[in-house]
């Protein structure tokens, strides 16, 4: 019996453990078949809201924000790649932090086209993947079309500014809820999960949140 599961998935382009978070998320929604309808909803979360056009360095950005060292941050890159893999996410090579509210918005007019999943996915490997500017509106006409939006009405969407508002109330409404970090994901309006957790890990709470009805 197929039970249905509503997913809000709050994460921002720029998050690699959003990436591996998601890979995870569908590789145990996979494996659980028939027993779950799932539908995910993504949610707008920025991490660096203030960052300027061009982006910066991620050594300079992670040095500033965390206090690392070049090495440190080569060490946790690769650990980010050999996890991504596990899950079926090749990270490339990411030398720059962006500006995400653009893609933002357009993922919110994908989520009314009906294609807000597949445009997401596509967006994390645009950037963490290929190493593309996800502020960049060419890059994000590109993803749009690729998934099988309109890529007219993408970059409409774009240059005119849409869903500003609304992306903002989002980010709004869960830093209210008390939503700090990246992945955050509610199942059911109840139960969150945070971070890029194992496949496994998903997989037995779902069944869990399943058996309690």
């Amino acid at each position: 019996m197929n039970e249905p599961l509503r997913i809000d998935f709050v994460s921002d382009i720029a998050c690699p453990w959003c990436a591996i978070g998601l890979s995870s998320l569908r590789l145990a929604l996979s494996r659980l078949g028939d027993a779950v309808d799932a539908e995910i909803v993504m949610h707008p979360f920025e991490l660096n809201p203030d960052m300027g056009p061009g982006g910066e360095a991620i050594v300079d950005y992670l040095g500033k924000k965390y206090g690392r060292t070049p090495q440190q941050i080569a060490e946790t890159q690769a650990m980010i790649r050999e996890r991504g893999a596990s899950v079926g996410f090749k990270f490339g090579e990411r030398n720059r932090v962006y500006n995400t509210f653009d893609g933002h918005r357009l993922l919110y007019w994908a989520g009314i086209e009906g294609k807000q999943l597949p445009l997401k996915q596509a967006l994390l490997q645009a950037y963490h993947g290929d190493g593309k500017d996800p502020s960049d509106h060419n890059v994000l006409v590109e993803a749009a079309q690729a998934v099988g939006l309109d890529a007219t009405k993408a970059r409409d969407v774009l240059e005119g500014g849409d869903y500003a508002d609304e992306v903002r109330a989002e980010e709004e409404e869960f830093r209210a809820m008390g939503i700090q970090s990246v992945p955050s994901i509610i199942f059911n309006r109840r139960y969150l999960l945070t971070g890029g957790q194992p496949a496994d890990a998903f997989e037995q709470a779902i069944r869990q949140i399943l058996a309690e009805g």
